[in-house]
């Protein structure tokens, strides 16, 4: 039995509670394809998120989106444009797994071994968009654990509580968002 086990198992109750059915599991071949198209691996805990609870439809507010698929997903949100001009505010390696809503997304960074979440958040940002980057949780374990127990800044008393913590300003955003701009998606690798 691993460390994320029992979490796994404990995410895949709670959204069977809040879900009359779930979607099928991404598939070992979807998992390869989402990660051929966006060009980096995703971190281990994310994989099998997607491959034993489901190919996304569960979470926070708005739910995961799928992997791969048909409609909007996290491969499709991904923001890289033609190969040859990747977005000037989405760093390499970050992938988008929910939308929040009025231009903002959670996102789990797959280039570090903790997997930390991060908040995309562009509104008010002019041109300077490493100030829209937030880190909401150190990994993606944390996040996913405080969904299970209520306590993420998304939630309604948490919102309402002044001592909940919030996402801090994430400090890799600038060089991360200017090395994605080096690295075309068929060329990166981890």
């Amino acid at each position: 039995m691993t460390e994320h086990d029992e979490l796994l198992r404990r995410i895949r109750s709670r959204a069977l509670e809040e879900a009359d059915e779930l979607p099928p599991v991404a598939s070992e071949q979807d998992l390869a394809e989402a990660e051929k198209q966006v060009g980096f691996a995703l971190s281990p805990l994310l994989a099998r998120v997607y491959r034993e609870v489901a190919n996304g439809g569960f979470g926070p507010e708005y739910t995961l989106f799928p992997l791969i698929g048909e409609g909007r997903t996290a491969v499709s949100e991904y923001r890289t444009e033609p190969p040859a001009e990747p977005s000037p505010h989405w760093p390499r390696g970050v992938l988008p797994i929910l939308d929040w809503g009025c231009g903002m997304y959670a996102a789990v960074d797959c280039l570090q071994p903790a997997a930390p979440v991060l908040v995309f958040e562009p509104n008010s940002i002019e041109d300077n968009w490493p100030d829209a980057w937030f880190q909401d949780a150190p990994s993606l374990a944390a996040w996913l654990n405080s969904w299970l127990h209520g306590t993420g800044w998304w939630e309604g008393e948490a919102m309402a509580d002044s001592d909940a913590a919030e996402p801090r300003p994430w400090p890799q955003a600038a060089a991360r968002i200017a090395a994605g701009r080096s690295v075309t998606p068929s060329a990166a690798t981890t």
